[in-house]
């Protein structure tokens, strides 16, 4: 959420909060994206060998006005803000955006179980089809094939990150560039084309959850994920990434993580 001002009684003044995340990257050319960890389908570093080259640090400050204590709570809870730390300039939510692809690291290092809404799709050529024609070039691309798209999909708007998970030997096909597989794909599937590689040699499925940790309950997730992409998921539930992270990390990123997803989300 972001451009939000509210207004309370007993308004005190709260100091401008300054926030601080340095990440690690990898530099490549551009168009690699981030060398992150299992969550976002991308090797970390440790696991593919990349060497640090760099250093992102971005500084978010936030100033906030709010009231007494009980002013506080009752405005955020009028505003659908779970914490203070939720009450965010834009500039600030931007950059947190910027920092999207570390969040799945982060989230599936944590020793505290936390499970998350998901909806899953095993990948089919309709599949491809529908997300090439309902949701355009994804956001984002990376050098081991994932593919994302962040959309305001959710239940009352939330955001929802879309991601094609690859399969663990992804190859990016011969004579293209990674912002080019997937349209490249889309387009000879909806098009009766020759294909630059098999499907099944690229991508094992899609997942869709909520991208900036909101609480929501999966069958609202699920039937709001089936609009907007007008397929049906073939599993939905609560999973815990940390665990799947685990596995991953112990296959040295040769497990699916669709195959996890679905294991997981199995009655």
């Amino acid at each position: 959420m972001s451009g939000l001002n509210a207004t309370v009684t007993a308004p005190v003044t709260v100091d401008a909060v300054t926030s601080m995340f340095a990440e690690a990257v990898y530099l490549g050319r551009p168009g690699s994206g981030r060398a992150s960890g299992p969550g976002s389908g991308q090797p970390s570093i440790a696991v593919s060998g990349l060497s640090v080259v760099g250093v992102v640090v971005v500084v978010v400050t936030t100033s906030v006005v709010v009231g007494a204590g009980a002013a506080l709570l009752d405005a955020d809870e009028t505003l659908g803000l779970s914490s203070l730390e939720h009450a965010m300039t834009a500039s600030a939510n931007n950059a947190m955006t910027a920092l999207r692809i570390a969040r799945w690291c982060h989230e599936y290092g944590r020793r505290v179980p936390s499970r998350t809404a998901t909806c899953v799709w095993r990948t089919t050529p309709a599949l491809i089809v529908a997300l090439d024609e309902r949701f355009g070039e994804p956001t984002d691309a990376y050098v081991n094939g994932s593919q994302t798209w962040l959309r305001d999909d959710g239940p009352a708007g939330v955001t929802l990150e879309w991601r094609l998970h690859p399969v663990a030997s992804y190859r990016r096909p011969d004579d293209l560039d990674v912002y080019e597989v997937f349209s490249a794909v889309a387009l000879a599937l909806g098009t009766g084309g020759d294909g630059p590689a098999p499907l099944e040699s690229l991508w094992d499925g899609l997942e869709a959850f909520p991208a900036y940790d909101d609480e929501i309950e999966p069958a609202p997730l699920a039937a709001a994920v089936a609009e907007a992409l007008g397929i049906e998921p073939d599993a939905s539930g609560l999973v815990d990434h940390g665990a799947i992270g685990d596995q991953w990390e112990r296959s040295r990123g040769q497990l699916s993580i669709i195959d996890a997803l679905l294991t997981e989300l199995s009655p």
